[in-house]
């Protein structure tokens, strides 16, 4: 089974047996072409003397550390198909991660993102809140990861409100506006979870003010190192925003520039699901073998979308484990997990954590 047959499912209908035989075959081919058309791919694996003729189940395939991105451009496609260049956040004077996209990956990526994201909040384009300033997003063959998440989720928006100004201040003027003229739809609000917190919740205290936005549904995902700083958990999260703006309908999500589209999404009941496609690992910081169910250790990301550059299978320098496969109450396959956030010693890298580091 392809992509475009995976396409016509429900992201989380195929239990994880099924998924495991799908994702075997796609992820090993996606190795062996990055093998045959990315030099420093194949050196590495070379380097550790990995066979690419010799076919096995994904959670044997190499995995790159998600540093190595910063360190090197990757790429499996030729200087002139490259249309796009995503780069991480990082703060200033940082090395970020160059992801070079061609048409069919950045195509896919949309396409797969489109998928995930429907299945939990419908088809129907709604008015879109965007907690972050169009400037993050001035530049489209250049994208930072706030960009590309402002971008990829616009998909789903039809008119559209940047709540901030070009100095990140909150225009609340422009935002009770945009309610008002929008009381009769559901309105979708996006941002990412530090600058929702920073900027609206935050915002909203100091000003003494309340919105009404029960109505609505809000996205947001990365940025929780600050937060995790502040004592602030998800559960207190959604209690405060439900308290100063009214919003119930609160979904996290787990995501990186290295794989744009095939994103973790956050349930009813808090837990981050795999769709079909993509898995996640979590390894044992002494020997990097694969943690039990409710064994916390170092998440292992994998994703059938990245072709033009080798990132299909990525260890990551965040902590999660799974809670477990197939039986999560909203009734989704596949495994669910938690993530406990960034390492002891990891760099410090992020969604929001190049603006966050200028406060």
């Amino acid at each position: 089974m392809k992509l475009p047959d995976l396409l016509e499912l429900n992201p989380y209908e195929l239990n994880y047996l099924n998924k495991k035989n799908i994702l075997n075959s796609i992820l090993f081919d996606l190795t062996r072409f990055h093998y045959n058309n990315c030099k420093e791919y194949r050196q590495i694996l070379n380097a550790i003397e990995f066979n690419v003729k010799i076919e096995c189940e994904y959670k044997t395939l190499p995995y790159l550390p998600v540093r190595l991105f910063k360190n090197l451009e990757l790429k499996s496609i030729k200087f002139d198909d490259i249309i796009k260049t995503m780069t991480s956040s990082g703060t200033s004077g940082q090395t970020v991660s160059k992801i070079f996209l061609d048409k069919e990956t950045a195509g896919n990526q949309t396409k797969v993102l489109t998928s995930i994201v429907s299945s939990f909040i419908g088809k129907k384009r709604m008015p879109m809140l965007i907690i972050d300033s169009e400037t993050t997003i001035r530049n489209r063959n250049l994208f930072s990861a706030r960009g590309a998440g402002i971008i990829g989720f616009s998909l789903f928006g039809s008119k559209k409100c940047f709540a901030l100004d070009e100095k990140m201040n909150l225009n609340i003027d422009l935002v009770e506006n945009f309610i008002k003229d929008n009381k009769n739809e559901k309105i979708l609000i996006f941002g990412f979870t530090y600058m929702v917190w920073q900027h609206l919740y935050k915002e909203l205290i100091k000003n003494n003010l309340k919105l009404n936005l029960e109505n609505s549904i809000l996205i947001h995902g990365g940025g929780w190192k600050k937060l995790n700083h502040e004592n602030i958990s998800n559960n207190i999260f959604k209690e405060k925003l439900l308290e100063q703006a009214g919003i119930i309908n609160i979904h996290d999500y787990y995501g990186m520039v290295e794989q744009t589209g095939s994103i973790f999404f956050e349930c009813e009941n808090g837990f981050l699901h795999s769709s079909i496609y993509s898995d996640i690992i979590i390894r044992r910081g002494f020997d990097f073998s694969e943690a039990f169910i409710g064994e916390k250790g170092i998440i292992q990301v994998l994703s059938i979308l990245p072709k033009s550059y080798p990132g299909h299978s990525i260890l990551t320098e965040d902590e999660g484990m799974v809670i477990g496969i197939d039986d999560c109450k909203c009734g989704r396959m596949g495994k669910y997990f938690k993530i406990f956030g960034r390492l002891t010693n990891a760099e410090i890298r992020g969604c929001s954590d190049t603006y966050e580091n200028k406060q």
